[in-house]
């Protein structure tokens, strides 16, 4: 075939089609040009998901008029030093973008410069360029793009709903909105509700900001983040463990101020939340990372949405050290929505009935007494020989005489009461309170000064062993305690080959196996912090987990998987009754432990209810 030149006209829409996906982009583009001016208020319009209007009005610098011609044209900057494409300070290239817009679509072009008695005007139409003419406005710029893609209609035939295309515009805006918390951002248009953020100023711009974006409730379930290592700075807030979403929608990552959605930033937050939420689940966070701009390439995706870190390393290993010390310092702490989901629960009745009206299975409206099954007692406190703590034994519910449907107090209660006295104020005013009674054999009571605090014992405990383990494997002094008889263990081959071939990682966290046999494993030392468990389960689940791994998988994340399983199978059970003492020591230790929050699979150790709360389920308040 004979080489040829390509027309510019060719050669300009096939530019717009790498940087000009869909609608999101041109704003994207306009409204990064707006920040590089200096813009302190920003207007966007759309119409039909941006596909027949986009509208974007700055307040900030303006263009000259004699450099508005070249604001249209291919190569032409004003935001490069000459040649250095390695220190690149602002967020696009204004010339750049603009003539990737006029060749697909119907672009105008008005600005006013500071120093200007008036504005001037270019249009471009499918990349035929008129002006630049008179034109009356305040100092600032507005850019108006209308039928995108009219000039390459196949195109257009990719683009998605106008509902789907707005909603993408909204996500973009929100991005640069974050990242500039002093500019005020206004975003309408007839196929959309008015959404506007207001300038914020000071130490807490970026909360407000924040707040303003992703709502008040991440803000209150977050913990701020402020790291630095090798000249390199993390801040943001990232949300707790017990904070997630179904998506990752709710990452924003920004780099020297501009929003990336880059793979390694959002392995390294997967990486930092690993062993403290559930897998299908996603963390919330919204992460800025400042750094010399000579130590990252933002040019190496044409609408720069992934970046290139020079040293990828030290960036992933900063977000994931910095991340995981923040939940250490945590602690105990459990996002709030968990008790607002709880609230719900109980006063919609959707817990107790099903139906949340008092449908089949409850006692809400439409039933007269509660099922004959139902028992008074379980949730009364019991006294050391079976009877209820401070009521006579001859008591039954309210009165002298028993009740119908209801036990008699006589019949043993599953649960038990920690503390039949006062308690001190020192062990009220603790962050998880005082022990006052165990529910179920399951669920630790725990009073406050101003609420109650319920604990998932199994939960807790669950991650209590795992943090011991962990802190274990980081000293290499997990103690092992020797079996008397060792335990045989029969697994499928393909398993058993499995755990053999990681049996030094397995050493590593206390559980020294060897082969027996074709099909089995003689299991010889387990970590003596476990004390007696099962065996059988443990080495079944660990050979399902190693199935999962692959080569690649790191020597850390291995043991810190084995640990989780192992914790699992060591803590302490649901149905199992705790003395008074236990249940305070666990209360205790989840103070003072990293993370204990949510256990290895990331659902939350503890729910606190306000008393006020509970009085307005009662219509106290």
């Amino acid at each position: 075939m004979t080489i040829r030149q390509l027309s510019d006209h060719a050669i300009n829409q096939i530019a717009a089609g790498e940087v000009i996906e869909r609608p999101a982009s041109v704003v994207k583009e306009l409204v990064e040009n707006a920040l590089d001016a200096g813009a302190g208020r920003i207007s966007v319009v759309t119409s039909a998901g941006g596909k027949t209007l986009i509208r974007v009005d700055d307040d900030g610098s303006g263009i000259p008029g004699a450099e508005l011609p070249l604001a249209v044209e291919r190569h032409c900057t004003s935001k490069l030093s000459e040649d250095d494409l390695f220190d690149i300070r602002s967020l696009g290239f204004r010339g750049e973008a603009l003539p990737s817009i006029g060749a697909i679509a119907r672009l105008s072009l008005t600005s006013r410069h500071a120093g200007d008695p008036h504005g001037w005007t270019v249009t471009v139409e499918g990349g035929v360029k008129r002006g630049p003419e008179p034109a009356g406005r305040p100092p600032g710029t507005r850019v108006e793009v209308r039928d995108l893609f009219f000039a390459t209609p196949a195109r257009l035939k990719f683009l998605k709903s106008d509902r789907a295309e707005g909603a993408a515009v909204t996500d973009v805006v929100k991005r640069l909105a974050l990242a500039n918390p002093s500019v005020r951002f206004e975003l309408s248009g007839s196929d959309r509700q008015t959404l506007t953020f207001a300038s914020a100023s000071g130490e807490t711009a970026l909360a407000a900001r924040i707040a303003q974006v992703m709502g008040t409730e991440f803000v209150e379930n977050a913990r701020p983040v402020d790291a630095v290592r090798e000249g390199v700075r993390l801040h943001g807030l990232a949300g707790l463990p017990t904070f997630h979403r179904a998506n990752s929608l709710a990452q924003f990552f920004f780099v020297n101020g501009r929003p990336v959605r880059d793979k390694l930033l959002m392995s390294a937050l997967r990486g930092a939340y690993a062993d403290v939420l559930a897998r299908d689940r996603h963390p919330v966070a919204a992460l800025f990372i400042e750094l010399d701009p000579r130590l990252v390439d933002v040019n190496v995706h044409p609408a720069k949405a992934d970046v290139r870190f020079r040293d990828a390393q030290l960036v992933r290993g900063l977000v994931v050290g910095a991340l995981r010390q923040v939940f250490a310092e945590a602690g105990y702490r459990s996002s709030t929505h968990n008790a607002q989901a709880a609230l719900a629960a109980f006063a919609t009745g959707g817990a107790a009935t099903g139906t949340g009206q008092g449908g089949p299975g409850g006692y809400g409206r439409g039933n007269a007494s509660p099922p004959s099954d139902w028992r008074a007692s379980a949730f009364r406190p019991l006294d050391a020989d079976g009877g209820s703590v401070g009521m006579p034994r001859s008591m039954t519910g309210f009165g002298e005489a028993p009740q119908a449907g209801f036990a008699s107090v006589d019949r043993p209660s599953a649960d038990a009461r920690a503390h039949s006295g006062e308690i001190e104020a020192e062990r009220l005013a603790r962050p998880l309170g005082a022990a006052r009674a165990q529910l179920h054999a399951t669920y630790v009571i725990s009073q406050t000064e101003d609420g109650l605090v319920i604990v998932d014992q199994h939960a807790a405990h669950e991650r209590l062993v795992y943090e011991r383990l962990k802190e274990a494997l980081g000293r290499k002094a997990v103690a092992r305690q020797g079996l008397l008889i060792p335990e045989v263990v029969e697994l499928p081959e393909e398993d058993i080959a499995r755990l053999v071939a990681r049996a030094d990682d397995l050493q590593e966290v206390g559980l020294v196996i060897e082969p027996f046999g074709p099909g089995a494993v003689a299991v010889r030392e387990t970590p003596a912090m476990l004390g007696q468990i099962d065996i059988r389960g443990l080495v079944r689940d660990l050979a399902d987990d190693l199935a999962e791994w692959d080569e690649t998988t790191r020597l850390r994340e291995r043991l810190d998987h084995v640990a989780a399983t192992m914790a699992c199978h060591g803590s302490v059970r649901a149905g199992r009754r705790l003395r008074p003492e236990e249940m305070d020591a666990l209360l205790r230790e989840m103070e003072a432990t990293p993370n204990s929050g949510q256990c290895n699979h990331g659902r939350p150790t503890w729910i606190e209810l306000k008393l006020s709360d509970i009085e307005r389920l009662f219509g106290r308040k």
